[in-house]
């Protein structure tokens, strides 16, 4: 048993050494980028790849942003829709590497809790089984380069990814 206390100690002090640090960066330089143009962003360090959920219990809540009041995780990240996505479809075109920038917001079961959201709210199936959260039938993300509850860094990258207000209207521009 010690033995594996020991082991997980480690995983955690390796798993959190990580996630801190790293350098400062304006909005406009954590833009990601892509060679091909198809959303398929190279990481470039702040992706975790393993998806956004809530410790609160809420897949999705509203919170006043820079940009008015907008739809954001229950732990306060700002959550994106992308243009690339099919509105209504069972799969998310965001794939590979764009999943290590635009991590999607993950629901514990197939009926999300929401706080405030007035859109049809409901979930995809990921490639791994899990729920992906969906507002209007977007599937919903977060932006790696949203650092604090609030920031909408994410807003217009690309020109193809929008933040939603609590209604499901997209905020472009």
């Amino acid at each position: 048993m010690r033995k594996v206390l020991a082991i997980g100690g480690i995983a955690l002090a390796l798993l959190l050494a990580g996630c801190s640090g790293g350098p400062a960066e304006s909005p406009d330089s954590a833009a990601p980028t892509s060679s091909s143009g198809d959303g398929s962003y190279t990481d470039d360090g702040y992706g975790t790849g393993g998806g956004s959920e809530s410790s609160s219990g809420t897949a999705l809540g509203v919170a006043s942003t820079s940009l008015g009041d907008v739809v954001v995780t229950g732990d306060g990240m700002t959550a994106y829709m992308y243009d690339k996505d099919t509105q209504g479809a069972d799969t998310s075109a965001c794939t590979g590497e764009c999943l290590a920038k635009w991590p999607p917001i993950l629901s514990d079961g197939a009926t999300p809790k929401v706080d405030g959201v007035t859109g049809e709210v409901g979930t995809i199936d990921t490639p791994d089984g899990k729920h992906q959260v969906t507002l209007d039938g977007w599937p919903l993300y977060t932006f790696a380069g949203d650092s604090a509850a609030g920031d909408v860094n994410g807003q217009g990258v690309g020109g193809i990814w929008w933040v939603l207000k609590a209604d499901g209207t997209l905020i472009r521009g």
